[in-house]
């Protein structure tokens, strides 16, 4: 590179970086939050694999709490796009309590997932849940069944495709099947009720035999 070249493109930075400066000083905290969320996700769409991008929003997310328990505490109830792209963030980097804390604040707030997310809260928290079951039970690795049941909770009015808590209550009732046989049976039962095509068919008919009961 030409040294004049490389002399424009270091005093253009700097002068970008000038420029940032005075915006974010004249900034609410709430607009140097999006900010940073958005410094975030650009950052993250130059990542490909999703572990790692998993990896690297745990990583970043210490910047954030401080933030996430105001907004908990504070709870006016105004739409915050930080704290809900953090409810989505958190299931993803597998912070599940965290994730339920805020998902119980906003569903009670009746808040709304920001762009470029599209799916309702309700939705969002029975698919990703479920999904973060499925993962763990076919790599053979334990999931608190407590999660998904918090999840049912807190979800239970809200609307949302049959399928989607079809997927949260056939992953409820298969983690239930060692340890609560009879609770399973009437889990996977639901999920048949909402979609017969859930694919729990067969776990159905071994619980039924298994607690002898007749069809």
């Amino acid at each position: 590179m030409r040294p004049t070249k490389a002399h424009f493109l270091r005093v253009s930075a700097e002068m970008a970086s000038a420029e940032e400066n005075t915006a974010l000083e004249n900034s609410t905290a709430y607009e140097k939050m999006l900010f940073l969320l958005a410094r975030h996700k650009k950052d993250l769409k130059l990542i490909q694999s999703t572990e790692k991008k998993a990896e690297y929003k745990k990583a970043i997310l210490p910047d954030y709490l401080p933030w996430i328990e105001g907004a908990l505490k504070t709870g006016t109830g105004k739409q915050d796009n930080v704290l809900m792209t953090w409810l989505v963030w958190a299931i993803d980097c597998q912070q599940f309590n965290l994730a339920l804390t805020i998902a119980d604040y906003a569903i009670h707030q009746q808040l709304k997932l920001p762009e470029p997310f599209t799916r309702t809260l309700g939705a969002m928290l029975a698919e990703e849940f479920a999904d973060q079951a499925k993962t763990a039970l076919l790599a053979k690795q334990p999931f608190n069944v407590s999660y998904l049941a918090r999840v049912a909770e807190l979800t239970a009015d809200e609307d949302m495709p049959d399928e989607s808590r079809a997927r949260l209550y056939r992953e409820w009732g298969l983690l239930q099947m060692a340890t609560n046989p009879t609770q399973a049976l009437a889990t996977l039962e639901r999920a048949l009720q909402l979609n017969p095509q859930i694919g729990v068919k067969g776990d159905v008919r071994k619980l039924r035999k298994q607690l002898n009961i007749n069809d």
